[in-house]
């Protein structure tokens, strides 16, 4: 398990090449659920999602010889055009292997930030692509279940706390369960009354199923939500959330899309079904909060196309 201290060091190694993402209150939603709710815009990072911070954080730890060999990464979304940036700017060659159905403006995004893009027909035969350029010399690099993607990530939390002290409540998304597990141990190493809730959507609740087994068990996605596509969630994301069980929460695809609209046209923010499913979490628990709590939740990314809004609505009706 990574530690409040290897959060610390990475926020001190990342700090010159990601942003610190805004805060902000929300009035239209502190008025609907009754408390204060605030929005970590993470969205507005470099590349439009939290996963710049994880990427530097793991490129920064390889030695210079290591830079040299180059970075490999396995992704069909948000971690591939995170890495590729910290591979431009950290001078060191990166390829991102991914399914051959991996969304055109993903592709061309990661192209876009320099990287060599190594398709694949599934996930299978890509895994097994990035493994077989692991063996060539090439450093791999995990989009979730490595400490350093981790600590990176749970920058977040140090920013979060930096900047509202008097926070209540941490409503954060769960994929593999890197970003969940970076910020509670940031924040429960410096605020631990604080209560962060794990948020899932049906059909890629990696850690319910594993809350249930009570072990990491593998599963095949189905959700709306892509981003939060991980076949299995990591042994220290499971072992953070049991420590709370009552606080994993779990949403449907529908009510995270109906979040993400009113996040579109009221808060004017283009989310993905991954970031607007902590509004749908916080809005199942309206009922629990009170007039002096401190509601965040986090906006973990942007990457959303306007094909995309159009299927999600197709499909849901």
């Amino acid at each position: 398990m990574i530690s409040l201290a290897d959060v610390q060091s990475a926020k001190a190694a990342i700090a010159p090449f990601v942003r610190r993402t805004i805060l902000e209150k929300n009035t239209t939603l502190s008025q609907q659920l009754g408390t204060n709710v605030y929005l970590k815009l993470e969205l507005f990072q470099r590349t439009g999602s939290f996963k710049p911070r994880g990427a530097f954080s793991q490129i920064l730890q390889l030695t210079t010889e290591q830079r040299r060999h180059g970075v490999v990464g396995v992704s069909g979304g948000n971690f591939a055009q995170g890495m590729a940036l910290a591979a431009r700017e950290l001078n060191t060659r990166a390829i991102v292997c991914m399914p051959t159905y991996t969304p055109a403006n993903y592709i061309d995004a990661t192209r876009g930030y320099g990287a060599q893009v190594d398709l694949s027909p599934d996930f299978t035969q890509v895994f097994a692509r990035a493994d077989e350029l692991k063996r060539e010399g090439w450093n791999l690099l995990h989009p979730f279940d490595n400490p350093f993607q981790m600590a990176g990530a749970g920058t977040i939390g140090l920013e979060i706390l930096e900047d509202l002290p008097e926070v209540t409540d941490v409503f954060i998304s769960i994929g593999g369960g890197g970003l969940f597990t970076g910020i509670a141990v940031a924040i429960e190493g410096l605020k631990p009354e604080v209560r962060v809730w794990g948020v899932e959507t049906e059909g890629s609740e990696t850690m319910g199923q594993a809350l249930q087994a009570g072990r990491v068990v593998q599963i095949v996605p189905k959700s709306l939500a892509k981003t939060l596509g991980s076949p299995y969630i990591a042994e220290n994301a499971l072992a953070m959330m049991q420590k709370h069980p009552e606080r994993y929460l779990l949403v449907s695809d529908k009510a995270a899309f109906e979040a993400g609209v009113f996040l579109l046209e009221r808060a004017k923010l283009n989310t993905e079904l991954a970031a607007s499913c902590t509004l749908a979490a916080a809005r199942q628990l309206q009922e629990k909060f009170t007039k002096d709590q401190h509601v965040v939740l986090l906006i973990c990314g942007g990457n959303n196309s306007l094909e995309n809004w159009i299927h999600c609505r197709e499909v849901l009706g």
